[in-house]
């Protein structure tokens, strides 16, 4: 059964519940299951280190789960129209992984959230694409036909799942951009079972 990796950063809980949708829409697909990974924060060196596993939530992802997943869906919070620093610490320490070729030709979405309708959830979706197209990836968006993306007065965009958190305690996704995570959830992992295979 191939694994979909969902690997995210998330600071006050949104972008992890929005990962939480993009697993149900995983795990809805006969043949696909989730796998759920998140990063450490980026730290200076003058402070305390981090334990290697973290005290709640999922473990800390390593280049193994690259190796190991038939998908790849990145999340992560919006900061200044692009991705958060530990998802960039963690994408730029996969170059190992880019000159092998782990992720050629696997399929990957991307997702996050921002505190307004217009503080760059687009261009934060395209900084998290980039790294994925340089790795060979095949990108996974959201098709009109999916009608919580014209419905939504909250997140969402063709590029991949968003949610709007206007305040630090909005963590949890509205109606349709839960179901517009579930949508891309479900799409990578149909994609994955399709390419099964597939050679470079």
């Amino acid at each position: 059964m191939p694994d979909i990796l969902v690997l995210y950063y998330s600071r006050h809980g949104s972008v992890a519940n929005l990962a939480t949708q993009v697993c149900r829409g995983i795990n809805s697909v006969a043949g696909a299951t989730a796998r759920l990974r998140t990063v450490p924060p980026v730290a200076a060196e003058n402070t305390p280190r981090l334990p290697e596993i973290p005290a709640d939530g999922p473990p800390y992802a390593t280049t193994a789960d690259l190796a190991a997943c038939a998908g790849l869906v990145l999340g992560s919070p919006t900061r200044f129209g692009n991705m958060a620093a530990p998802l960039k610490h963690f994408l730029d320490g996969t170059g190992t992984d880019w000159l092998s070729g782990t992720l050629t030709g696997k399929p990957a979405g991307v997702f996050t959230s921002t505190s307004s309708l217009h503080g760059g959830q687009e261009s934060t979706l395209l900084s998290m694409a980039l790294p994925l197209l340089h790795h060979g990836m095949l990108l996974v968006g959201i098709p009109y036909g999916e009608q919580a993306l014209s419905a939504t007065r909250t997140g969402g965009s063709p590029y991949g799942a968003t949610h709007f958190a206007p305040n630090v305690g909005d963590t949890t996704p509205s109606a349709d951009e839960a179901r517009i995570a579930q949508h891309l959830g479900r799409r990578v992992a149909e994609a994955a079972l399709r390419l099964e295979g597939w050679a470079r």
